[in-house]
């Protein structure tokens, strides 16, 4: 696969971003309480490949548990773009479907893997594989 140029924001658009992914994309839909409730569809991408291009100001931060991870708001609108998740803290999981509609054309044949969130700290090695490997 050639090297894709994505791009996408927040609802309201004060938070903008864009990605240069050089490998094949690959997808996570995650069942941990998060994800399940706000309909995230994982993106995970080197810190290299993200660019923030606009509304630094406009991000809060929310942290739970273990505290590693930093979910990521726009303050206007609420919603979670991307975020440094904990199973890649030096990097940033992007929200799918919070691309473009043409960056998300770009992943329509992407290979989505599940991932038991529920269960993270069993199935986390797994997933680590999937991506890295």
């Amino acid at each position: 696969m050639s090297s894709l140029h994505l791009h996408g924001s927040c609802h309201c658009g004060a938070v903008q971003f864009s990605l240069r992914l050089a490998g094949r994309p690959r997808l996570i839909d995650c069942n941990c309480s998060m994800c399940t409730m706000t309909g995230f569809v994982h993106l995970v991408v080197d810190r290299d490949e993200f660019d923030l291009t606009a509304g630094q100001q406009a991000l809060c931060t929310y942290t739970f548990n273990t505290h590693t991870a930093r979910h990521l708001f726009c303050q206007t609108c609420g919603i979670k773009a991307f975020y440094v998740p904990r199973s890649h803290p030096n990097g940033y999981s992007v929200n799918v479907r919070c691309l473009d509609e043409a960056s998300r054309g770009a992943l329509a044949d992407a290979p989505k893997a599940q991932f038991n969130g529920r269960d993270w700290e069993h199935s986390i090695t797994g997933l680590r594989q999937q991506l890295d490997g």
